[in-house]
C-alpha cells in the first residue's frame, strides 16, 4: 500500500534526493541532537566552506527537513521536526559505516562544543556543567540553567541572558572563598556579579559577569584548564577533572 499524505502520495524521492549528499548527511547528523547551530558550525562538521554549506542549506530548506531560526543578526538551523530525526536514525541503523579521512575540522568543532571561553568566562559543555553544579549544590539560586525557546521573552541563543535572576546565596559565598575566589571583593567593580549567555552550543545557560570570569580565572590559576591551540578551545587538565568533580560535583562526559 502506497504511504500517502492527505490525497497525495508522499515525494519520498524528493526528500531522499536532499540527504543523499554527503555534506548535506553530515549537516543534518549534526543537528540530530535538537539544537539549533549557525552555518559556520555546520559547515565545520561537514567539512565544506562557509558558501559551500551555504548552498546546501538552500537545498535543505526547500526539502522541507531543516527550519531556520533568526536569534538577534543571527540565523540558526534546526530539523524541522522529530519526525526527521526518526528518518534518519532510522537510516543509520541500516547505512555502513563511514571511512575514516580526516578529523581535523571534526575535532575542533567538538573541542568548541566541550570547552571554550565566551569573553572571559568558560562555555561549552564545561560552562554548562559548571553553572548546574552551582545550582545543585546551592552555591547560586534564582533559575535551573535551561533555555526554553517557546518562553523566553528576551533570551536568545549566543547572547547575554536576561530573563532569568541568578543569586550568590550566603553558604555560596562562603564556599566560593575557601575555593579562592572573593566574591565581596568583585561586587565592588562596575560589572555585573551574576550574568548567564545562553550557550549556543549546549543551549542552556553559563555563567558570565564578574563572578564568571573570576571562576575561570581560578581554573586557569589551578590548572585545571588549559587553553589549546585553537582559538578559544580549553581543556580540562586531569586535575581539573578531578578537582571540579571534588569541589562542586562537576562531572563532564568523555
Amino acid at each position: 500500500m502506497a504511504t500517502t499524505t492527505g490525497a497525495r502520495d508522499a515525494d519520498i524521492a524528493r526528500a531522499a534526493a536532499a540527504i543523499a549528499d554527503p555534506s548535506r548527511a553530515r549537516v543534518l547528523t549534526a543537528l540530530l541532537e535538537g539544537r539549533a547551530l549557525p552555518a559556520s558550525v555546520l559547515a565545520t562538521e561537514a567539512g565544506v566552506s562557509a558558501s559551500t554549506v551555504s548552498g546546501h542549506l538552500a537545498k535543505l530548506l526547500e526539502a522541507g527537513v531543516v527550519r531556520v531560526e533568526r536569534h538577534g543578526r543571527h540565523r540558526y538551523y534546526r530539523l524541522t521536526g522529530p519526525a526527521v530525526g526518526e528518518a534518519l536514525e532510522a537510516l543509520a541503523r541500516i547505512a555502513p559505516p563511514l571511512p575514516v579521512t580526516s578529523l581535523r575540522q571534526s575535532s575542533h568543532a567538538h573541542a568548541l562544543r566541550r570547552a571554550r571561553t565566551c569573553y572571559d568566562h568558560v562555555a561549552g559543555a564545561l560552562g554548562v556543567a559548571l553553572l548546574a553544579a552551582l545550582l545543585e549544590r546551592g552555591v547560586l539560586e534564582g533559575g535551573d540553567g535551561r533555555f526554553r525557546p517557546e518562553a523566553a521573552e528576551s533570551d536568545r541563543l549566543s547572547a547575554p541572558g536576561n530573563d532569568t535572576t541568578y543569586r550568590l546565596t550566603e553558604p555560596g559565598r562562603a564556599a566560593l572563598a575557601a575555593f579562592g575566589v572573593d566574591a565581596d571583593g568583585l561586587v565592588a567593580g562596575r560589572r555585573p556579579l551574576i550574568r548567564y549567555c545562553v550557550d549556543w552550543t549546549e543551549q542552556r545557560h553559563h555563567l558570565a559577569g564578574a563572578l564568571g570570569a573570576a571562576l575561570t580565572d581560578r581554573l586557569f590559576a589551578l590548572d585545571w584548564i588549559r587553553r589549546g591551540d585553537r582559538r578559544r578551545v580549553v581543556h580540562l587538565t586531569d586535575a581539573g577533572r578531578t578537582g571540579l568533580e571534588r569541589t562542586f560535583g562537576v562531572v563532564l562526559d568523555n
